[in-house]
């Protein structure tokens, strides 16, 4: 018997998950007994097993499956369904001498909440997952360290000194404001620095150390998201468009639609067996990302293995929210949103011309079924003449909150919710569309981000569009995480599906019998009329929206670090010169930068726009004869010195923004009136995020965009490659994109010149 020590009272157990394989908690043929003891403040857990010695470690991961209550009473919802409210952390176990338990999260009880004290069931000779595990078809890969073991010992994201949060915050407002605009917003900060805000500093550094488990901004990042009231279309939905497969057969819709969805079932499967290569970032890969390492790190506590990797300058990085990509739904609510999974769900959603279809792609052993039958079951869908419904449900997602909320009690209360319960449940939500988009980069991204509104589900964590032409994206709900684990998943999944796939073309259909359940919805005048009033609305906004491209050729990442310069910072700089050329004035500049390097992370603002950029860009665009190569380079490279203090500030959570929100939060959560700190104008002005900028750079990912944040914004999604620079911009009326894309190629053209030793005329 191994006494834990446990922080809060547990009420339930449950192995396995679905898709998990015993064998890999316990040999075959041997049977294995776990007895917990539930009690207030400990968790007691013993093991017995035929020749347990023969173990060795026995990863599990969301296998032994524990309910943790929060301080608050937690009141679980009558489907058992996991929620958004119920944890907030993965906690990790060392179960000494034989046995290691990872990832103890909550999850679904069929049965309900057990309420005893004592627990306890054997586990025998049963299968639940694949009885060979070295069959490929089951898991991505085998990681030789276990995929959560960072977790525990990763360490916890710092709340800055307010002192500093201050200094950065006027840094960032001095290129916004004149200097009479300035010495106001200075006069409030350093009040605010003196008085209310020391006050709110020192409840937040209270309250965090009370929550050792989560970080700072977690809170109070959920209830920002799901508590918008806006669509997600638009608003906080963005996509990610993959490369084509390299072998152009592989590419018919049916085909790589079928691989996609084998290879995402497989990384479900890798990632919930504990399997999936834990997320490192690798400074000297020589050393770190190496067999012999892995080897050795995986015996280290889980308490200690983040040390052991920052020893030789790996970084893991945080995975919380990985949990969130499967069997996950936002699920409109008045007031505020919830965030619903259960890994109970077998099946995927799969929309076309606005139907919904239901099938398995796990059998009730949490194996994979055949990829010949998915590849069947797509096939019959595609082929289905069912026409696209009247009153089709996927507009409701892009309807306003509080209305969809009131919009969904009608949908149950019609007789639908166990058909909405197989949406909310699903795997994810594989969108087949009609639309041949070939190489127009503009039609891709308007299908990619938004579609027609018809044959989406929005709110799903994540959704697979996969156009007729075998052009893919993922469109992909924020509020449950951020790019890290989506793009991780997308890298893996191309990576996958392109190496080794699974179906074929031209294979013949494998057997006869349909799978396929088509959703059937119950709809009154109410519910019909308030779809009609969703899509029209949808049509409204979207009618709006102009999404325009670029590709600099004259040079790119690999010219840009011969020269010592950032390429994030050159291609910043670039949309400063850009917009004040257009413009004639600095704008409120957002980029984002992730803090996953810290547990529960999310993201950093790094404000681009800054005395440097701006005072380069005047040189650049109003006096370029007044200074020659030289000087103009001299200012390139302080502009990019700035930006990589800035970036790296951003990334060891060292901005200012996420502070100030919190701190802002805090006041009004227990009632008080923010300071007018917060009602100064400049405090509004800097975020109001007029050029919205975030760059992925991936070999899987062919471009990504979003929609401006606000209505006279610039939506810029940027990527900066060895031999090129590329820019996917969105804007609304009150904006000029194809002329803001020519400015930023005449900046960078200039910039380009000048590194060359040009004096610009």
């Amino acid at each position: 018997m191994h006494p834990l020590a446990w922080p809060s009272k547990l009420t339930f157990i449950r192995y396995p998950a679905p898709g998990m394989s015993q064998e890999r908690f316990c040999p075959p043929n041997k049977s294995l007994v776990v007895v917990v003891l539930v009690s207030v403040g400990a968790l007691s857990v013993s093991a017995a097993a035929a020749d347990v010695q023969h173990l060795q470690l026995a990863e599990v991961s969301q296998r032994a499956l524990v309910h943790r209550r929060r301080r608050q009473t937690v009141v679980p919802c009558e489907s058992g369904v996991l929620e958004e409210g119920d944890i907030e952390n993965r906690l990790d176990l060392t179960w000494p001498p034989a046995l290691k338990v990872l990832s103890v999260d909550t999850f679904r009880n069929p049965a309900g909440w057990i309420p005893s004290r004592w627990l306890c069931w054997a586990l025998g000779r049963r299968r639940y997952g694949s009885k060979d595990e070295s069959s490929s078809s089951e898991y991505l890969h085998r990681s030789i360290v276990p995929t959560m073991h960072y977790q525990k010992s990763l360490p916890r994201l710092p709340v800055p000194k307010l002192e500093d949060t201050i200094r950065r915050y006027l840094a960032a407002q001095q290129p916004l404001l004149d200097e009479q605009q300035f010495r106001h917003t200075e006069k409030l900060a350093q009040d605010f620095l003196a008085g209310e805000g020391k006050k709110l500093q020192e409840e937040l550094l209270a309250q965090d150390k009370q929550n050792k488990h989560t970080s700072y901004i977690s809170g109070p990042w959920f209830d920002m998201y799901l508590s918008a009231r806006e669509p997600v279309v638009l608003n906080f939905n963005p996509f990610v468009s993959l490369n084509d497969d390299p072998r152009s057969e592989y590419n018919q819709q049916l085909v790589r639609a079928s691989n996609l969805v084998c290879s995402s079932v497989r990384f479900m499967k890798t990632l919930r067996a504990g399997l999936l290569e834990p997320e490192v970032f690798h400074l000297a890969p020589s050393r770190s990302d190496t067999d012999a390492f892995k080897k050795l790190i995986r015996w280290a506590p889980a308490s200690l293995a983040w040390y052991g990797a920052y020893a030789l300058k790996a970084y893991p990085l945080d995975m919380s929210q990985y949990f969130r990509l499967f069997n996950s739904t936002r699920v409109p609510s008045p007031g505020r949103d919830r965030l619903v999974t259960d890994p109970a769900g077998r099946h995927l959603l799969v929309m076309r011309k606005g139907n919904m279809y239901v099938f398995d792609v796990l059998d009730r052993h949490g194996n994979m079924v055949p990829p010949a039958r998915i590849r069947d079951n797509l096939s019959r869908i595609l082929s289905d003449d069912a026409p696209a419904p009247d009153f089709p449900l996927g507009s409701l997602t892009a309807e306003n909150r509080d209305v969809w909320a009131g919009l969904r009690d009608k949908l149950v209360a019609a007789g639908n919710g166990e058909d909405l319960k197989a949406v909310d449940g699903a795997l994810f939500c594989l969108c087949l569309d009609d639309a041949t988009l070939a190489d127009s980069v503009d039609a891709a991204s308007h299908n990619m981000l938004h579609g027609d509104g018809v044959n989406r589900w929005f709110d799903k964590s994540f959704s697979i569009i996969v156009a007729q032409d075998g052009h893919t994206a993922i469109n992909f709900e924020h509020s449950w995480g951020d790019g890290v684990a989506v793009l991780r998943f997308l890298n893996e999944i191309f990576k996958d599906s392109t190496q080794k796939p699974l179906v074929q073309p031209g294979a013949a259909s494998a057997h006869s019998a349909s799978d396929v359940r088509r959703l059937s919805f119950k709809l009154d005048e109410e519910l019909r009329d308030g779809i009609k009033k969703a899509k029209a609305g949808f049509d409204a906004a979207v009618s709006q929206l102009t999404i325009d491209a670029m590709q600099f050729t004259g040079g790119g990442k690999e010219r840009l670090k011969e020269c010592g310069l950032s390429p994030d910072a050159v291609a910043q700089l670039s949309f400063q010169m850009a917009f004040l050329r257009q413009y004639g004035h600095t704008p409120a500049t957002y980029e984002s930068c992730s803090t996953a390097a810290f547990r529960h992370g999310r993201t950093e603002t790094i404000r681009p726009a800054s005395a440097f950029t701006e005072r380069c860009a005047r040189a650049f665009l109003g006096e370029p004869d007044r200074h020659d190569a030289a000087s103009l380079l001299h200012m390139l490279r302080q502009c990019s010195d700035h930006h990589g203090r800035l970036t790296r500030e951003a990334a060891m959570g060292q901005g200012f923004d996420r502070h100030l929100f919190a701190l802002r939060r805090l006041a009004e959560s227990s009632g008080r009136r923010p300071h007018a700190f917060y009602a100064d104008p400049a405090y509004a002005a800097i975020n109001h995020n007029v050029l919205s900028t975030s760059t992925l750079s991936s070999p899987a990912v062919r471009l990504g965009g979003f929609a401006p944040v606000v209505p006279d914004g610039l939506g810029v999604g940027y990527g900066v490659h060895d031999h090129w620079i590329g820019c996917n911009v969105s804007g609304y009326p009150a904006r000029d994109v194809p002329t803001f894309l020519s400015c930023v190629g005449r900046a960078l053209q200039d910039i380009f010149a000048v590194l060359d030793g040009k004096t610009l005329a």
